[in-house]
C-alpha cells in the first residue's frame, strides 16, 4: 500500500520536511520553511523572493518559487520559468557536492533561458544568467566544484 500523502486527485504531495539543500528529512523532523505548493506569486514577486532566497543561500527554495510560477504559466514564458528553476537546482547540486548534476542542470537551464536574451522580461538579466551558468558549468567540469564555490550567487536582475 502506498503511504505517500496525496491530494484529492491522487497526486502525490511533497509533505516531508526538507533540509536547507532540499533533501527530504524523516517525517516529524524540523526542516526549513517550505514554499507552499499552492502559492501564487506575480512574476515580479517571484523574482524578488527567489533572489532573496538565493542571496540567503537557499537555491532549492528559490527553485520552488520558480517552479510554482512555471507550473502556473502557459504561453511564451513557460520555458523561461523552467530555465530559472533549473539554474536554481544546478546551484542546489553544487551545494550537495553533485558535480554531474550541477553541470547538467546549469547547462539545461542556460539553454532554456537563451531564447529570452534579446528581449528579457521582468527586468531579468537573462544574458548575464546564461553566461554565468555556462561559465560555472565549464569551470566545474574542468576544475571541480571547489573551483566554482563562489559561483553560488546569481544576480537575477542587473
Amino acid at each position: 500500500m502506498d503511504s505517500r500523502d496525496r491530494d484529492p486527485t491522487g497526486r502525490a504531495r511533497n509533505a516531508r520536511p526538507r533540509d536547507a539543500q532540499g533533501r527530504p528529512l524523516p517525517r516529524g523532523a524540523r526542516g526549513v520553511d517550505r514554499i507552499p505548493e499552492d502559492a501564487v506569486l506575480s512574476p515580479e514577486d517571484a523574482v524578488r523572493q527567489a533572489q532573496r532566497l538565493i542571496d540567503d543561500g537557499y537555491p532549492f527554495q528559490a527553485h520552488e518559487v520558480f517552479e510554482g510560477v512555471w507550473k502556473a504559466t502557459s504561453g511564451e514564458y513557460r520555458r523561461l520559468w523552467q530555465g530559472l528553476a533549473q539554474l536554481a537546482v544546478g546551484l542546489t547540486h553544487m551545494q550537495r557536492a553533485n558535480r554531474k548534476g550541477a553541470v547538467a542542470l546549469l547547462r539545461r537551464g542556460a539553454d532554456r533561458l537563451d531564447p529570452y536574451t534579446a528581449e528579457p522580461p521582468y527586468g531579468l538579466d537573462v544574458a548575464g544568467l546564461v553566461a554565468h551558468a555556462r561559465s560555472l558549468a565549464a569551470r566545474i567540469e574542468r576544475d571541480g566544484l571547489a573551483a566554482a564555490a563562489g559561483g553560488l550567487r546569481l544576480r537575477l536582475q542587473p
